[in-house]
């Protein structure tokens, strides 16, 4: 099998800018001979995206968890990668649903905070940019966009937008809960860019000691947040606790320059993850 293999991929279901059939064909286009569509919090993109499956791409149907550490102070937001899980486990189910309500009620608390400086968006404006998929912080990014305020997401994101004057904090899954959820639902956890200091969320090692003991398979070590340095930090900490390393893009289309296949898995870690699985399969 070819090495082009993109473990993390997002649509509009959540904040991508293809609809999640445009992105498996956007795959196929790239050359990736395996790509997972990784939505955040929502499995709402894996239909449109089997039923547009080009020939000779396999799908790996996931998600990513919105996830905390309460182990420090403050409290440590994560993501967590869960791959080829059961949909209809009722435990994950019910945490995705709350996971999304939340996104839904952060999303119109910014909106407000927004509009009660003059900003001219409005909620109906933003929700209809999520197209019924999960409301993030980038659909609210566009609005401000379209109304003149920032030229990029980029620009949104900083701290006189939602970085922080207009920042709301969002409920997430104890990632303890998380990894026994995906786990208990047939589904392959792995720690999503462990080491991203760009995102202000470098988790340490002790709570990936702990995770490893607990059901976590992998960690995230390919990834454009990570310097060389961290990557090699990863692959030997994995290499320690025996837990696979893959490679991605995180691509988000028009929201971030990587695209992709930017980064990539070895194709016997995929093989792995695949064996691992017992919820749903693979497509193709």
């Amino acid at each position: 099998m070819s090495s082009r293999i993109d473990l993390h991929c997002h649509s509009t279901a959540s904040d991508g800018t293809l609809a999640p059939a445009d992105l498996v064909r956007a795959g196929a286009e790239a050359g990736l001979e395996v790509m997972a569509i990784t939505d955040h919090d929502t499995t709402g993109g894996w239909a449109d995206a089997a039923a547009a499956r080009p020939d000779g791409l396999r799908l790996v149907r996931g998600a990513e968890l919105s996830c905390r550490w309460h182990g420090a102070e403050p409290s440590i937001s994560l993501h967590l990668l869960a791959y080829l899980f059961d949909p209809a486990e009722p435990a994950l189910a019910e945490s995705m649903r709350r996971l999304r309500v939340d996104r839904e009620q952060r999303g119109e608390k910014i909106v407000e905070k927004l509009r009660a400086d003059g900003v001219p968006i409005t909620w109906a404006e933003v929700y209809g940019y999520a197209a019924g998929g999960s409301v993030g912080r980038p659909h609210i990014a566009q609005a401000l966009i379209r109304a003149g305020l920032v030229t990029s997401v980029t620009e949104a994101f900083a701290s006189r937008w939602l970085g922080a004057r207009y920042f709301v904090p969002k409920a997430d899954l104890d990632v303890f809960e998380a990894v026994a959820a995906v786990r208990a639902a047939g589904g392959v956890p792995v720690f999503a860019h462990p080491r991203a200091t760009k995102r202000g969320r470098v988790v340490p090692d002790e709570l990936i000691v702990a995770l490893a003991d607990v059901g976590l398979f992998g960690l995230e070590a390919d990834h454009e947040d990570h310097s060389p340095t961290e990557r090699e930090e990863i692959r030997a900490l994995a290499d320690r606790l025996g837990l696979v390393v893959t490679g991605s893009s995180d691509f988000h289309g028009t929201h971030k320059t990587v695209q992709l296949g930017a980064f990539v898995t070895a194709p016997e870690v995929y093989d792995k993850i695949v064996a691992a699985a017992t919820g749903v399969p693979v497509l193709g």
